[in-house]
């Protein structure tokens, strides 16, 4: 039986998207000539195209669908909450009794002092809530001055004005003006950038750019730091070990608010509930989206530590933020249920201990491939460096054309990953068996056999 689906052929479907669809990140020009793939169906952690092709989904979606496509239980709740409660606001001293549910069941699997959350519909409006809870903290604690944040070169916060501001990103910040509010330091890439320096050594004096930054603008204006655990469209930067411990110290001795964005790494991805888990820091807001409703609904938010849900408490006057659809009944719905079956059937932990740790090993395998400069992950998140010289860190092409070449050729092999500059990167979802694994494993392999003979290696 034939997987291509009935209905219009991928001509027609292609010619209307290119007609009248903008998409995210994409040359509108280009796609407009070009168009692309059109995928209308998902099971377990395959997609598959208006043209019939089955592809393992090896970015689980946009890193949010970590229980892959087939999770019955999660499609139910959508459907009870329909037929119940389509939508209600949570404005104006209001609530509906799912988004209740909701905020208990995150602060049950948050860390034990983020027992507040204040919901939205995005990470990028999770970053743009982040800003103004801290602003408004400050005010209330009589230090309005607090206003500058600090973030990282190369991150990834969001594409709001105020989100993108915070990402590290300059082709972003190219294309319009961004907050004025906003400094970034260097990343803790040691691939990259870490020189003659071992890890540790350099972990420390990427950590301690922090410091130099926050004494550069004045302990007395700024307010907070926000980071990835690891950062993921930046291309997997995997920080030393002795990073976070410094990043944790330089802001508890300057009075500066860490903020984790959990967006990516958060609901299982690093092995942990949460990256900052993983890395054992203790964050004074967390950013959450993506994998909280497994990619089935529109879901974000900040989890706020009872320090500063206390400040805000004291505060006179309304918060003066919010969205329609902050706390949506059915996104809501879709939470719960996703929280239900990685808490009741154990997913995160026993992936943690089983298929996590194969991954690593299986990925970390690919270093033997003469283009490949580095492997990393770490549980089901990794990337691939690729480098024209075994033992150097010169580029396999210029303007990272190679992973272009690579990416596309892993897509032909039956394996989505995605192209991050001159880095692979992979984010499989966390219910993969280990003959998935392999099968992943295998796919790269054969990409990565044919870039380098595209490359005459």
């Amino acid at each position: 039986m034939s997987n291509k689906p009935l209905g219009p052929t991928t001509e027609a479907l292609r010619a209307l998207d290119q007609a009248h669809h903008i998409h995210p990140f994409t040359d509108v020009g280009a796609y407009q000539k070009s168009g692309g793939r059109i995928v209308t169906r998902g099971e377990h952690i395959y997609f598959y195209d208006s043209e019939g092709s089955k592809v393992l989904d090896g970015m689980s979606g946009l890193w949010c669908c970590n229980l892959g496509y087939s999770q019955p239980k999660i499609v139910e709740a959508i459907h009870e909450q329909l037929q119940v409660l389509p939508f209600y606001n949570n404005f104006f001293q209001c609530s509906n009794d799912t988004a209740v549910k909701m905020a208990e069941a995150m602060a049950q699997v948050t860390p034990n002092h983020l027992n507040h959350v204040f919901f939205t519909n995005s990470g990028s409006e999770a970053n743009d809530t982040n800003i103004k809870i801290v602003h408004r903290y400050y005010q209330i604690l009589g230090k309005p001055e607090k206003k500058h944040f600090i973030a990282r070169n190369n991150a990834y916060h969001g594409s709001t004005v105020a989100a993108s501001s915070l990402s590290g990103m300059t082709f972003m910040h190219d294309q319009y003006t961004g907050i004025d509010y906003v400094h970034h330091i260097q990343q803790p890439y040691y691939f990259g950038e870490g020189g003659d320096l071992t890890p540790e050594e350099f972990g420390l004096q990427a950590a301690r750019e922090l410091e130099k930054k926050i004494e550069e603008l004045g302990e007395d204006k700024v307010a907070a730091f926000i980071a990835e655990p690891i950062q993921g469209a930046g291309g997997v930067i995997i920080p030393p070990d002795s990073y976070w411990p410094e990043i944790q110290r330089i802001c508890n001795e300057h009075d500066i608010l860490l903020i984790s964005d959990e967006v990516i790494c958060g609901f299982g991805r690093t092995g942990s509930w949460f990256g900052c888990q993983t890395y054992g820091f203790k964050p004074d807001l967390m950013t959450f989206a993506k994998a909280v409703t497994n990619g089935f609904q529109a879901l974000g938010g900040v989890m706020i530590s009872d320090k500063i849900a206390e400040v805000l408490a004291q505060g006179k006057g309304d918060f003066a933020h919010g969205m329609t659809y902050s706390g949506h009944p059915v996104a809501c719905a879709a939470g719960l249920a996703t929280l239900d079956i990685l808490r009741s059937q154990h997913t995160i932990e026993n992936m943690a201990k089983d298929v996590g740790p194969y991954f690593e090993q299986r990925w970390k395998s690919l270093e033997a491939h003469p283009i490949v400069g580095e492997a990393r992950a770490k549980n089901m998140v990794a990337a691939l460096e690729l480098v024209k010289h075994k033992g150097s860190k010169e580029r396999l092409a210029p303007n990272a054309a190679a992973t272009i070449v690579c990416r596309n050729q892993a897509i032909k092999e039956g394996l989505l990953v995605r192209a991050v500059g001159d880095a692979i990167v992979c984010a499989p979802p966390i219910v993969c068996s280990k003959q998935d694994v392999d099968i992943i494993i295998e796919r790269m392999f054969r990409a990565l056999d044919y870039t380098a003979k595209q490359y005459a290696l």
